[in-house]
C-alpha cells in the first residue's frame, strides 16, 4: 500500500514465510528523500512489526532503516551473482546515499570485481562516498563527473537515485552489463530509460509490482515493451524455474521495487538473533 505525502511517500508491506515456524511482518517505512538536507533526518525511517504467524502473538516490534538498507543490497547482490558476467571487474554506483554504500558492501561480497567507479548529481557526496568506501572496502573506488563515465566501464551497474526522469540509457552501458535497478520504489520515480528496457532481458523481483511502481512500468506506459517481455521474476531464477544469462553480451536489467518476503524474512532472522544473544528491550503491550 502507498500513502502520498507533501514531500514523501510511505509504504506499508506485509507477507508470511515460514522459516523453522510460520512469520508475518508488515513494514511501515516513510520515504521522504529531502530530510537529511531539510531536517537532519534518514531519507527512510520507519517499523517493522514481526509476529508469530501460528498464534497471532507480536514477537518484536523493530527500526526498519538497517533491514531495509540491507535487505535490498543483499537482493541485488542475489541478482548479480546470478546474472552478472562472472568476469566483470568493475562496478558502478548510481546514487551515493546509504543505499549505494549497503550496495557496495554486499556487491563486494559476490563478485570478483575489485574497482569500482561512483557518480552522484552532488559531486562532493560521490568524493566522500568514494574516500569512504575506499577505506572501508580496500580496492581502488573513484568518483567520476558523468554517469556515462561511471556506467560504459562496468560489467555491474547499480542505480540507487530518487531520481524522477531516466537517467541510464542505452548509450550509457555495454554489451554484457548487469543493471540492479532500486531506486524506482514509487510510480512517479524512474532512472532506466524506456528505450534501454526495450533491448534489455527484464527480470523483477515483483512483475505485478513493477509494472505498477518501477521502471517496468514507464517502459509499458511507453509502449516500448510488454508484460510478455518480461523474462522472470527473481524467484524463478533461484528456483531453476528460468534461466539466468545465456549470452555474454546481454545486458540484463534487475529491476527491484522492494518485495515484502524480504522484509520478513529478514525480520524473522534478526528476531532470532536477537533472541540466541540476549540482545532487545522486553515489552508486554496489552491488558495486564
Amino acid at each position: 500500500m502507498q500513502i502520498d505525502a507533501r514531500d514523501g511517500t510511505f509504504h506499508a508491506k506485509g507477507a508470511r514465510v515460514t522459516l523453522d515456524r510460520p512469520f508475518v511482518a508488515v513494514k511501515l517505512n516513510g520515504n521522504f528523500p529531502g530530510n537529511p538536507q531539510r531536517n537532519g533526518l534518514p531519507a527512510i525511517q520507519g517499523a517493522i512489526l514481526l509476529c508469530d504467524a501460528a498464534d497471532g502473538s507480536l514477537l518484536a516490534i523493530m527500526d526498519s532503516i538497517e533491514i531495509t538498507s540491507k535487505r535490498t543490497a543483499a537482493t541485488s547482490a542475489l541478482a548479480a551473482r546470478l546474472l552478472a558476467r562472472p568476469d566483470a571487474d568493475c562496478i558502478a554506483i548510481c546514487g551515493c546515499g546509504e543505499q549505494g554504500r549497503a550496495h557496495l558492501e554486499a556487491m563486494a561480497q559476490v563478485l570478483s570485481a575489485r574497482r569500482a567507479l561512483v557518480w552522484d548529481l552532488d559531486a562532493e557526496s560521490a568524493a566522500t562516498f568514494a574516500r569512504d568506501m575506499r577505506e572501508a572496502l580496500g580496492f581502488e573506488i573513484s568518483a567520476v563527473s558523468d554517469v556515462r563515465e561511471a556506467a560504459r566501464p562496468s560489467g555491474v551497474v547499480v542505480t540507487a537515485t530518487p531520481a524522477r526522469a531516466p537517467f541510464l540509457t542505452s548509450e550509457c552501458v555495454s554489451a554484457g552489463t548487469f543493471i540492479a535497478a532500486v531506486g524506482a520504489d514509487n510510480p512517479h520515480k524512474n532512472e532506466i530509460a524506456p528505450e534501454l528496457l526495450a533491448v534489455s532481458t527484464i527480470v523483477a523481483d515483483s512483475v505485478a509490482q513493477c509494472a505498477v511502481m518501477g521502471d517496468l512500468h514507464h517502459a509499458l506506459d511507453a509502449g516500448v515493451v510488454t508484460l510478455g517481455d518480461v523474462h522472470a521474476e527473481l524467484g524463478d531464477v533461484v528456483a531453476g524455474r528460468k534461466s539466468g544469462r545465456v549470452s555474454p553480451d546481454e545486458i540484463i536489467v534487475f529491476d527491484s521495487t522492494g518485495f515484502a518476503v524480504e522484509d520478513t524474512a529478514s525480520a524473522a532472522w534478526v528476531y532470532q538473533l536477537a533472541i540466541a544473544e540476549n540482545v532487545g528491550l522486553p515489552i508486554s503491550l496489552g491488558a495486564l
